[in-house]
């Protein structure tokens, strides 16, 4: 595991190359630190489950650079778009419904997403476009859907200081023989400002839903 300065000109650079590689890294966003892999990627995705101790009944979100790349992957009406234009980008997580019918899965080359712990058993999919400049600039150039969550081992609160981030997966000693689990790469983008996870909104039903305030 290696730990990068966000200052540092390499880090965008060492970000794409683990992501690409299969890994997952930590990095800073508009609310908390996270836990970011390639969406596309079955194996990686699992990997944020099991870093995270993250129960596999809980989907993922999933970052989106932009409207067009949130319209792959879900489906998304006039009204829906107009929402999604007021706040994205943004702290808000929509929960939409999935662009890709089961029956394309095989033949359509986001079908990985589908096979992957990003849908619900509904059929719906988490999506956001971040507002941090250095994950917008990684998702344009990766030109790939990044599955994410906060950085925390399930249970612990979502932190916006790294040294609390850090403390929780960060190498330590381990058992003889045993593999941990711990993220590729880690970016220390310093202590953000103090924020709670994005707000999530259903808008799968007639009325917006508010899911987590």
């Amino acid at each position: 595991m290696k730990i990068v300065n966000i200052k540092n000109k390499k880090a965008t650079r060492l970000a794409i190359k683990a992501i690409k590689k299969g890994g997952i890294i930590v990095c800073p966003t508009d609310t908390v630190y996270g836990l970011i892999a390639d969406a596309t990627n079955k194996k990686a995705v699992g990997e944020i489950f099991k870093i995270k101790k993250r129960p596999k009944s809980k989907p993922l979100a999933v970052f989106v650079k932009d409207i067009k790349a949130a319209k792959e992957l879900a489906e998304i009406d006039i009204n829906q778009e107009k929402i999604l234009k007021k706040y994205w980008p943004g702290k808000y997580t929509f929960i939409l419904k999935s662009q890709i019918p089961m029956s394309n899965a095989q033949s359509n080359p986001k079908s990985q997403i589908l096979n992957s712990k990003l849908l619900t058993k509904n059929r719906t999919i988490a999506l956001r476009i971040p507002k941090y400049k250095f994950l917008n600039d990684l998702l344009k150039k990766i030109n790939k859907p990044l599955a994410q969550t906060s950085a925390n081992i399930s249970g612990k609160p979502a932190s916006t200081k790294i040294e609390e981030v850090l403390s929780q997966f960060k190498k330590k000693k381990t058992t003889p023989n045993v593999v941990p689990n711990f993220p590729m790469l880690i970016i220390d983008g310093g202590n953000l400002l103090k924020s709670k996870p994005s707000k999530v909104i259903d808008l799968t039903g007639k009325k917006r839903r508010v899911l987590r305030y």
